[in-house]
Order: C-alpha cells, then sequence, then structure tokens
C-alpha cells in the first residue's frame, strides 16, 4: 500500500493486518504534553465497558488487540504510539476510536501535530495526517473501522473543547478527570459532578440572550403538530445538537440554518433508499435548536439551483414527501413530463443531472444579502462528489470569507471532492469559513458523531469572524 497523505474526513484501505499508530508534534517550552489513547466501539458507537478504553494508565485491552507503548523524543520531536492488531479484535468491535488529550495547553498550541498510521511489521508509512487545531483540549484523530468486511482508515480531526472528560463520556466511559486536564486515571471510577460548561459564545448582537436553561433542547414552533414518532426523535436528537454545541463552547448559540441537497443522477440511490429523506429529518434538529423560528431555507441543485419552499417544522412529512421521497425520486425519470406535479415541486427536467455547486453556492450567497438577519447563516451542504469546477467554486467560496455564512459540506459516500475538501487548508482568507467531512454511509452514523461532526468548526468560525468585525 502506498502511503496516503490524506486531509480531514478522507479514508483508505487498510490491508495491514497488524498496525502502529503514532502521534507525532514537536515538544519544546511552552508546548502542552499529548497522550495518545484509544476507545473500541460497537455498532453504535459506544464502548461496552470501561475496558474498552486504552491508555497510559491502562495500556492494553484484555483481548489483546490494542496496547499503548508509550513516548519517545528526539531531535525536538515526541511521538507516542498505539499498536493495532485488527485481527485480533472481537466481532462486537466495528470501530477503533484514535484518541488524544492534551495536558497545559490546549491543541492550538501544539505544532506540527500528526498521526502516522504504519505496518507494524515493516514499518511502512500506510499513511499520514497532518492535523490543525484551536482551544481543544482532546481530540479524536483518525478511526480504524470496519466496513463490509474490510478495515478502512479515516482522518477525522475533531476537537472537543469540553477536554478528555467531554469525549470519553459521550462514547459511554466513566472517568474521573484529574484537575490537571491529563488522562484520567484507570476505570472503574465514580464519576465526579458535572464540570462547568465551557464558556457559550455570545449572542449576535440584536438577539436577546438565551436563559440559563437554553443550553438544552429550544421549544420548536410547529413542533407538536409532528406525528409522535417522529416528535420523539426529534427532541431526543435536539438535545444531542444543544450537548453538541455545549462540548464546542457554543451554548446557546442562535443562528439561521440554510440545508443544500445535491440532486445529481449519481444521487438517485440515496434518495430512493430513503437516506436522503433521513438526513434532512436529522438535519431539522439542528435548525429547531439554533434557529427558533422553526424554518429551515433549502436548496437543490445539480446543473442548475433550484430554491425549495421553506421548510416548516410542523409540516415535516409533507415537505419531505413533496421534496424529497416523491418530488425527487419521482422525477429522476427525465424522459417524460412527470404526472402529478404538485404546487411548489421542482420538476427535476429544470435540474439537470451534473454537479455546478457554484451555482447554488452563489444563489445561496445573493439570499444571505438581500434577507439580512442579527444572526450568522450556517449552510449544511451535502454532496456524492464529482466535483469539477473547482476553480469556480473557489472564486465563490473565496468571496464568501467576508460574509455571515459558515458553508459545512459533508460528503455522501463517493468521491472527487475536489476543492471543497481541500478549502479547509487553503491560505490567505481571514477567517476559515468552510468546513468539510466525507462519511462512507452516513445511514450508519450515529446522531451523537454526526452532530458532532456537523458543529465541530462552527463556533471557533463565530469566534474568529466576530474578531474580525463579520458578524
Amino acid at each position: 500500500m502506498t502511503a496516503s497523505s490524506l486531509s480531514k474526513g478522507a479514508n483508505v484501505p487498510v490491508d495491514s493486518p497488524a498496525l502502529r499508530v503514532e502521534l507525532v508534534w514537536s515538544s519544546g517550552p511552552g508546548v502542552p504534553d499529548v497522550d495518545a489513547s484509544a476507545l473500541l466501539l460497537t455498532s453504535a458507537g459506544r464502548v461496552r465497558d470501561d475496558g474498552d478504553f486504552v491508555f497510559y494508565n491502562q495500556p492494553r485491552h484484555a483481548s489483546g488487540a490494542v496496547a499503548h507503548l508509550g513516548k519517545q523524543s528526539a531531535a525536538g520531536v515526541t511521538g507516542d504510539t498505539l499498536t493495532v492488531d485488527l485481527g485480533a479484535l472481537e466481532p462486537e468491535v466495528e470501530r477503533v476510536a484514535l484518541c488524544a488529550s492534551a495536558d497545559g495547553g490546549t491543541f492550538g498550541q501544539v505544532p506540527g501535530l500528526t498521526l502516522r498510521l504504519l505496518d507494524a511489521a515493516s514499518g511502512n508509512e500506510l499513511a499520514h495526517f497532518a492535523m490543525t487545531a484551536g482551544t481543544e483540549t482532546a481530540f479524536i484523530s483518525g478511526e480504524l473501522y470496519r466496513r463490509q468486511g474490510q478495515w478502512k482508515f479515516r482522518a477525522v480531526g475533531q476537537g472537543y473543547a469540553a477536554g478528555l472528560a467531554g469525549l470519553a463520556t459521550e462514547f459511554g466511559i466513566t472517568v474521573d478527570e484529574p484537575s490537571t486536564g491529563a488522562a484520567p486515571q484507570a476505570p472503574p471510577v465514580p464519576a465526579p459532578p458535572a464540570a462547568p460548561a465551557p464558556p457559550a459564545v455570545p449572542a449576535a448582537p440584536g438577539v436577546p440572550a438565551p436563559s440559563a436553561s437554553s443550553g438544552g433542547p429550544r421549544l420548536s414552533k410547529g413542533e407538536e403538530r409532528l406525528p409522535v414518532d417522529m416528535r420523539k426523535r426529534l427532541s431526543l436528537r435536539k438535545e444531542q445538537v444543544a450537548v453538541s454545541l455545549r462540548k464546542h463552547g457554543a451554548e446557546g448559540v442562535v443562528a439561521r440554518v440554510v440545508l443544500v441537497l445535491d440532486a445529481s443522477g449519481s444521487m438517485s440511490f440515496l434518495y430512493t433508499r430513503g437516506v436522503v429523506a433521513d438526513v434532512v429529518e436529522r438535519m431539522a434538529a439542528v435548525a429547531a435548536q439554533l434557529d427558533d423560528d422553526g424554518e429551515m431555507q433549502a436548496w437543490t441543485f445539480a446543473s442548475q439551483p433550484a430554491r425549495l419552499p421553506d421548510l416548516r417544522l410542523g409540516e415535516l412529512p409533507d415537505w419531505l414527501r413533496l421534496h424529497v421521497r416523491v418530488g425527487q425520486v419521482g422525477l429522476f425519470r427525465r424522459n417524460k413530463r412527470p404526472k402529478g406535479l404538485e404546487d411548489a415541486q421542482i420538476d427535476m427536467r429544470t435540474v439537470g443531472i451534473q454537479n455546478e455547486e457554484q451555482r447554488v453556492i452563489a444563489e445561496v450567497r445573493a439570499y444571505v444579502a438581500q434577507n439580512p438577519v442579527p444572526v450568522p447563516t450556517l449552510v449544511l451542504f451535502f454532496s456524492d462528489g464529482g466535483v469539477y469546477r473547482n476553480a469556480e467554486i473557489e472564486r465563490e467560496l473565496r468571496a464568501a470569507v467576508e460574509e455571515p455564512i459558515f458553508w459545512q459540506f459533508v460528503g455522501l459516500g463517493r468521491s472527487d471532492y475536489g476543492v471543497l475538501e481541500r478549502f479547509d487548508t487553503l491560505p490567505g482568507r481571514r477567517v476559515d469559513n468552510v468546513g468539510f467531512f466525507a462519511v462512507d454511509d452516513i445511514s450508519t452514523v450515529p446522531d451523537p458523531e454526526l452532530y458532532d461532526r456537523l458543529l465541530s468548526e462552527f463556533p471557533s468560525w463565530i469566534t474568529a469572524a466576530r474578531r474580525a468585525g463579520i458578524l
């Protein structure tokens, strides 16, 4: 296997049965100490018990499949090493999350932070992932995961402002976090009282400050009209969104949420399987928690963009029926005029079949400019790849740097994300206004993990945009 330099969200197959995972960084005066750790997770995205946490105080898993070897330093570079024997992992273990904690500072103070994946037998490097961070004190650097019998590695780069305790408890670990911020003592131990939440990102000017209890789910307009099962799912998901915001220091933040859905020809399978409908329902919880008017603006696009009717929370079942389940799926038959086209439905023949992301980005930018609000805008943009208008997309996103919009792109399992994937690291911007990650199958990603990844960069952008005078 040729070594791969990965960007955030990228993945590669892993053919080696035994691996070394090296977390390396440039050490020196003032640089926090870093400790590597691993979580063995089931298909539910949680540990089976506290024994599934491997770190320096519990350096070997009972199965022998994962071990913590410890640190070595040379020539100003320090590394902490884990080993993973994929063949020895129990069948219940579907993922191994490769984590880290910073002691005495934040990951933004750790230069050169890189994860290296090596073949344990030969020492050959299989992949490496250079990470950037800000105020986070805990990190998921990457993950090994099993998909249809094949192991893969994904570059994650997701930080937690609440420290290692916030990260570990998210996956079901009972921890006792020391006051120094270092890795917890060996489990099991009694859980202490909850640590104070990190400081909230202040509300935008002109927006009433949320109440002390507003970190939990907001009461959403129209929610009571939803079917019982959907209302229960929404309530639980809103709580999970609130938890993610709190972890990233954004408790109580208010924002306008815009949804953009790829409708190119290659997406038809995801529509017919109901994957897109499920994505919309999960994103409705983000809008319900962040935007208290119970509405979300929405676009679909392929060769041309098309504005969909606003998604009002109380009308979610009908909106899905008209604009996703029927309005999209039934209209992918482009060789004849669709029958029974209802009011506000889009004739998908006018949208086309190829990806022209730059056109829908321009249209959303124009909408935000023409409809100003005193809060930031979060765009949740879903695409299955096939990006080829890289220069045009880059021009649009660079022009949008000075606008009160954060663009969160999510790749849905194909490839060729082009500049959408690279933009996160491109220089020459006052603030980083773009986030990106990709998943093989979004329907298998648990809600807590999905919301954490969706909201991991938005809060830091809000802080940077306010300092720059953009908000």
